[in-house]
């Protein structure tokens, strides 16, 4: 797109998902995430009501008295995006491209992270990791971030999750928070990248995807085109056993990816383009808070 273009809709996305992050996620997000980063403080003496898994036994034990453990919640957070740019996200037979609800929910995410004083980052990933945007605050940096959403161009089409989670996990050695946003049509076995990097931060992953992935339509004989890999077919969509074998093919992507992030107990929501992500993100947030 033309630099005009890229300018009215970077503008268009802020105005939205900065009014979004303002007056809905605001509390949400500080909720779901306080506490994930604590430090220790001081101890006091034990009252009433206290957590008894924060008595520090080492003290207790001098002043044959119980003393508890004060933790006060670490000033900043690192959010890092971990976003899927592969050829797929250009798709949009039904509501908006993948592209744009990711980079709109990527933008409500940002701008409710330094609302709470984090700072927010991006890993863009194909099936290799395309740009690593450093950690850092404020709002120019986050415009930055919804451009390159909206208008980078990668350099392969396929999508390699696995490598992607390993990669954030070599290269973010402090604890963060991670939201990995992919439409999940991945052939890469990403549970164990998974382990790896939960064992180390907090992990949450939102799925973005159109309708036509999931189902397809009856319409006669169909040319279409596998944008990851650019191979074209004929087919014939007035076949049931067609529409049956395409809906298997992706019930088994769904339980494949629901099985690598339960087992690895990952939040996530999925979310069609023709959906309101405010919705699923207040949903995954709330979850967040409960726990």
């Amino acid at each position: 797109m033309d630099s005009n273009e890229l300018i009215k809709k970077v503008r268009k996305i802020e105005i939205k998902t900065r009014g979004l992050s303002q007056n809905i996620f605001a509390g949400e997000y500080h909720s779901a995430f306080k506490g994930r980063g604590m430090m220790f403080s001081e101890v006091r003496e034990y009252q009433y009501g206290d957590d008894i898994r924060d008595i520090d036994w080492n003290v207790t034990a001098r002043h044959n008295h119980p003393y508890v453990k004060v933790y006060e919640e670490e000033r900043e957070l690192t959010v890092m995006l971990l976003v899927d740019v592969s050829a797929s996200r250009a798709f949009g037979a039904v509501g908006v491209e993948k592209r744009e609800m990711i980079a709109e929910i990527a933008a409500t995410i940002a701008f409710s992270a330094i609302q709470n004083n984090d700072k927010i980052g991006a890993i863009f990933f194909s099936d290799k990791v395309e740009k690593f945007i450093t950690p850092k605050k404020g709002r120019k940096h986050i415009l930055f971030l919804i451009r390159e959403l909206l208008d980078f161009q990668p350099q392969n089409t396929g999508t390699d999750i696995a490598a992607a989670v390993r990669y954030f996990s070599d290269a973010l050695k402090r604890r963060c928070t991670m939201f990995l946003i992919s439409d999940f049509i991945d052939d890469s076995d990403y549970r164990k990248p998974l382990t790896v990097a939960v064992s180390r931060h907090d992990v949450m992953a939102i799925q973005v995807y159109d309708k036509r992935d999931s189902e397809m339509p009856n319409v006669g004989l169909m040319r279409i085109q596998d944008l990851e890999t650019g191979m074209t077919r004929w087919i014939d969509t007035g076949s049931s056993k067609t529409r049956k074998a395409y809906g298997k093919w992706w019930y088994s992507r769904q339980q494949k990816m629901s099985e690598a992030l339960r087992s690895n107990r990952v939040d996530y929501v999925s979310v069609a383009t023709d959906e309101d992500y405010v919705k699923a993100l207040m949903g995954l947030f709330k979850n967040r808070a409960a726990i």
